[in-house]
């Protein structure tokens, strides 16, 4: 199993500007911190529901000029929020904003079963397609953003759920041939394009068998289409208790023993002075030793 690799994210919603800013920057610092993320909502899924919330995309690229060291991304991009030649293009920006420090997170987008998500898409006049158009769209968008990165001339792409005519990206992300491809979800038809697509998969945590089972589901779409599954770096999302630490340290051993070694901490606002510091200390320290 690679190294084991921490990180953490500041879901942007229910705080101010400055709170996460000085989070991240205190990351930027802290060696035991190698990549940090944001999320990509556009009204909260938590706390008060007209509270402020603030565009992922916008704020990650803030964020990129104001670190030097730690990677960082969307964990996840909605692929249901923008046009896959846009967030090509979005994202090759933060690329060349953070020095190559982006790593690529996307996924299908919001669950239908979620109501509280499903709102955000009525009030920006954005469709809300079923479950099979969403993973089809997604899976087109991937081979779309992947070629305006890495194609030396336009091309027309004609598919079931994207129309490009003449497409073309310059500049190119800094990362070659492309950024880390990192992508979230669980489901089945997920994570078919997960085996086809990703250099990173992201799952909830949570349940640890269930997170098992579904790397097993992965591994056998892998072999499915003749990829090694160690090609693929295995990623969780743990959300951290600061009052009880100690559940969250032994959520990260049980990841790492599941052969999860790139492990993300969810730190809930509002957040506490010192609190990456903390999280280095507290969490990662004492888990990996």
């Amino acid at each position: 199993m690679p190294k084991p690799s921490f990180g953490i994210a500041t879901a942007p919603m229910q705080v101010g500007y400055q709170d996460v800013q000085r989070v991240w920057r205190e990351a930027d610092a802290i060696a035991e911190i190698e990549h940090a993320w944001l999320f990509d909502h556009l009204m909260p899924i938590g706390g008060d529901p007209d509270g402020p919330i603030f565009e992922g995309w916008t704020l990650l690229s803030a964020l990129a000029a104001q670190t030097g060291r730690v990677r960082l991304g969307l964990l996840v991009t909605s692929n249901r929020f923008r046009p896959p030649a846009m967030l090509a293009k979005i994202a090759t920006t933060v690329d060349i904003v953070s020095g190559g420090r982006l790593d690529f997170g996307i996924g299908v987008g919001s669950r239908p079963s979620a109501p509280i998500a499903r709102r955000e898409y009525e009030a920006h006049g954005l469709p809300f397609h079923d479950t099979a158009h969403a993973v089809g769209s997604f899976a087109e968008a991937c081979t779309v953003i992947r070629r305006l990165w890495t194609e030396d001339k336009p091309f027309d792409f004609d598919g079931t759920y994207h129309r490009l005519t003449g497409a073309f990206g310059n500049p190119k992300p800094l990362q070659r041939p492309h950024p880390p491809i990192v992508i979230g979800g669980r489901a089945a038809a997920t994570l078919r394009v997960v085996a086809e697509h990703a250099d990173v998969w992201n799952i909830p945590g949570g349940d640890i068998a269930d997170v098992i089972s579904r790397g097993a589901l992965l591994d056998r779409y892998c072999t499915e289409i003749g990829r090694d599954p160690a090609g693929i770096t295995r990623s969780i999302h743990l959300p951290v208790s600061y009052d009880e630490p100690g559940s969250t340290r032994e959520a990260i051993k049980e990841a790492l023993g599941a052969g999860f070694p790139h492990v993300v901490l969810g730190l809930p606002s509002p957040f506490p002075a010192g609190v990456a510091q903390w999280a280095a200390d507290e969490l990662i320290g004492k888990a990996a030793a």
